[in-house]
């Protein structure tokens, strides 16, 4: 058994070495060689005078293969005052033997004094502290040639920051080992810091936007250092807007923000109507409603058992049949068309009493039957006007009860099976159903909706109206809005999609065209930079501003999730290649 623990000892040591090290370092004057990498390590020893708070930020944003170690060792009280008193009493020597000699005082002697003079002073009252501190740089490369161009860079950012770098000649192996985790120093090149001059110069910070642990991942920096992680359910409101040309990426950022937030227990429903989150409800478990298709039904007249359901449902189906007929109706018309709604909920007996409600609904064909009964002439040329949705081409959608149901964590309504004639009444509907299970859940849930193309609704000023109306009342149900949308002009173009853009409290702005920059940059308030960024900008990178926060990303999805939610026909292509 002995014999046997050996030779298991023998067998796992090369194994732990492999895990702790390389197999074997080769050792220059001034770098070393650690398997496939060279390596050099420089030492801080000079640091600016006057600095702004985290000034040292750009080593860890300026990108390349670059190890930043800072080593921090707290100095005893009274090795800090001893110390300080004998640089004082140097200081003053030396500025006193120059003026015995006649000497002009040197600037330099007196601005170190004063600075000796305010630290010890600090020190003493408490309002600070000295560390020793320590910083070195490891540059890592494939080969020598690539690891001078890489130094060259290092010292020319660190020439830009008034750094002084020194290579640890001789002590190579030393300065490697300083910026390895392991928290030692093997080089012993300190500085002495206060504490107000240490927080100055804390590097770990990032040009990213983290403000929640519990946000979603929207991507990564332009810079590729920092992450962009969004909790939209932390701000004042919850909803979004994004807005980009066609072929920027707005649909895809919005897929792959509605994914992400199913990770985090978001219930998520989308108005889609190019059909492009079929295969995202799919993959997960989800709902598809394809309205227009075959036996598809939406009844505007259905009635829940809260107390105003009625009162909610007569003045909807006025909105409906406005956008249905594309057109603002007039005083007689409303009467007669109020008149019609309580005529058929009359019909199949039903009124403002809650315990009527659970009758069957009627339907639109039963408001054209009773527009038809009333006989005069508003109600009659109503009912001619109704006479496509109820008896004609587009019957399908309104002749029956409904036939979809929302008890998933993913519902897609797709709209690209309605005649265009039918997409704003069908953005409509579909909104309305989603709205009804969101005010009338009695277990409070956070709920996102994506209403995808929203140009669509907002073309017509009642389904604008009610967009409004949903992205006002959202928030007191635990419910964020996202409007995306291609066309600037429909949705900055009128007061109502200003006030849209103005309830959302996350605003992302992609790829915009020459054409809608003005309009774009005159909303959201963007600087000329911002404006030259959007104009240039690559598929996937965006602009994201709430409140005082703005940061630049490029979406960042996985090989999975990209297969779940991209629409690019190179891509499907290349998935159904069998090779």
């Amino acid at each position: 058994m002995r014999e046997l623990a050996r030779r298991l000892h023998r067998v796992s040591r090369p194994s732990s070495r492999l895990l702790l090290g390389p197999d074997a370092v080769q050792v220059s004057t001034s770098s070393l060689r650690t398997g496939t990498q060279s390596i050099r390590t420089f030492a801080v020893t000079g640091y600016p005078r006057e600095v702004a708070p985290g000034w040292l930020a750009p080593l860890l944003t300026a990108g390349g293969t670059f190890d930043v170690a800072l080593h921090l060792e707290p100095m005893p009280a009274a090795i800090a005052a001893e110390r300080l008193r004998r640089q004082r009493a140097r200081l003053e020597s030396a500025r006193r033997i120059d003026l015995d000699r006649g000497r002009l005082v040197d600037p330099e002697l007196e601005v170190a004094a004063d600075d000796a003079h305010d630290l010890a002073r600090r020190v003493a009252r408490g309002e600070g502290k000295l560390f020793r501190v320590g910083l070195y740089i490891t540059v890592r490369a494939a080969d020598d040639g690539d690891l001078d161009a890489e130094c060259a860079r290092l010292r020319a950012l660190c020439a830009s920051l008034l750094l002084d770098l020194q290579p640890c000649t001789f002590r190579a192996l030393q300065g490697w080992m300083s910026t390895l985790p392991l928290g030692v120093d093997r080089l012993r090149m300190h500085r002495s810091f206060d504490t107000q001059a240490l927080a100055a110069g804390f590097p770990f910070v990032t040009d990213g936007l983290a403000k929640s642990d519990d946000g979603v991942l929207y991507g990564l920096t332009t810079s590729g250092a920092g992450v962009v992680l969004w909790d939209r359910f932390t701000q004042s409101n919850y909803n979004s807007v994004i807005l980009a040309r066609s072929g920027a990426g707005k649909s895809y950022l919005a897929k792959l923000e509605a994914l992400r937030s199913l990770y985090r227990g978001v219930d998520v429903l989308v108005v889609d109507p190019e059909n492009e989150y079929e295969q995202l409800a799919d993959s997960v478990g989800g709902t598809h409603v394809r309205l227009g298709a075959q036996g598809v039904r939406i009844n505007p007249f259905d009635l829940s058992a809260e107390s105003d359901a009625y009162t909610h449902r007569a003045l909807f189906i006025h909105t409906l049949v406005a956008v249905l007929l594309n057109q603002t109706t007039d005083a007689a018309t409303r009467a007669a068309l109020d008149r019609a709604i309580v005529a058929a909920y009359e019909g199949r007996g039903i009124s403002s009493d809650t315990r009527t409600h659970a009758r069957p609904a009627p339907t639109l064909a039963d408001l054209a039957s009773a527009l038809q009964k009333n006989g005069d002439e508003s109600s009659v040329t109503l009912h001619e006007q109704l006479a496509p949705f109820v008896a004609g081409s587009h019957r399908g959608l309104f002749d029956g009860p409904t036939t979809v149901g929302l008890d998933r964590h993913l519902v897609v309504f797709s709209l690209r099976d309605l005649p265009d004639e039918l997409k704003a009444a069908g953005v409509l509907l579909a909104l309305d159903f989603i709205w009804r299970r969101v005010s009338g859940s009695a277990q409070p849930r956070r709920r996102l909706v994506i209403v995808d193309e929203a140009w669509q609704l907002m073309r017509d000023r009642e389904g604008a109206r009610y967009l409004f109306r949903l992205a006002k009342s959202a928030r007191r149900h635990w419910c964020g809005l996202t409007v995306v949308t291609q066309d600037a002009g429909d949705l900055l173009g009128s007061d109502l999609g200003m006030a849209v853009v103005s309830n959302a409290a996350t605003q992302i702005l992609l790829g915009q065209a020459p054409q809608a920059i003005d309009a774009v940059g005159a909303a959201f308030r963007l600087t000329s930079g911002e404006r030259e960024l959007l104009l240039t900008a690559r598929r996937g990178d965006a602009l994201l501003a709430a409140g005082r926060d703005r940061v630049v990303f490029r979406a960042l999805a996985s090989p999975e999730e990209h297969s779940l939610i991209t629409t690019d026909p190179i891509d499907l292509a290349t998935a159904g290649d069998p090779l």
